[in-house]
């Protein structure tokens, strides 16, 4: 990421938005080449020092876009443990992990770059059908439609169905270009709009609208970013 910063600072190009969609998903336990968890590596710190490192590229007015995930339910942030060092490493909780940092990072970068008019969002951009889900056997993915179809029978609602690319992408474009940028400053979106809060123990579902409390709270963001700071060696 170091690397890829430093070509684009040397060409000098602007950009009006930035979308960080790169990610893993469910991976089985294994470290990034800097020795971090690999999912929150992956998914967080990667983006977490490209985008920084960019920001005098971003023109006035621009944003930052962090494709986060339904699946930031599973968890809240460890910063005690991130690299799962003292905790049972369980692939979902570490994506969780990773998914609310992705939420947590939109917080904080939007807090610190809205005066010049950069602003940042998280997106879930819904089931599509990719290779994320590719550490996931067969037997697992179907499972999880079946709860899922079963938890939309009891909210009187038709059965799953994966969105297209085109419908994947379609809250990302929304968020980038097409929002008001007081609507998804610092916000969730999905499905073209800003999500509310609901509780924590509210449904874990690809199609169930939310985004937990913890994920958008700023001290969890500020605490976050900190410990980030720490683990990349690299303050911004």
């Amino acid at each position: 990421m170091r690397a890829c910063a430093d070509a684009l600072l040397a060409s000098g190009k602007l950009f009006d938005v930035v979308i960080a969609n790169a990610g893993v998903m469910a991976t089985p336990f294994s470290h990034t080449a800097d020795g971090f968890e690999a999912q929150f590596g992956t998914n967080h710190l990667g983006h977490f020092v490209l985008a920084n490192r960019i920001v005098p590229l971003i023109r006035a007015g621009g944003r930052l876009i962090n494709v986060s995930s339904s699946g930031h339910r599973f968890s809240n942030v460890d910063l005690q443990d991130p690299n799962f060092e003292r905790t049972p490493y369980d692939p979902f909780v570490a994506y969780g992990r990773s998914k609310t940092a992705n939420i947590l990072f939109a917080v904080a970068f939007d807090r610190r770059h809205r005066e010049r008019g950069v602003r940042a969002a998280a997106v879930h951009p819904g089931a599509i059908q990719t290779e994320l889900a590719r550490h996931m056997s067969p037997a697992q993915l179907q499972t999880l439609i079946d709860q899922v179809n079963k938890q939309l029978a009891t909210e009187g609602k038709g059965p799953f169905q994966w969105k297209t690319i085109p419908q994947g992408a379609a809250t990302s474009v929304w968020a980038g270009v097409v929002a008001p940028a007081d609507e998804i400053g610092g916000r969730y979106c999905e499905n073209c709009h800003a999500s509310k809060i609901v509780p924590d123990d509210a449904p874990i579902s690809p199609v169930t609208e939310g985004v937990r409390g913890y994920a958008l709270d700023p001290a969890n963001a500020d605490a976050l970013w900190k410990k980030s700071e720490e683990l990349v060696a690299e303050s911004f």
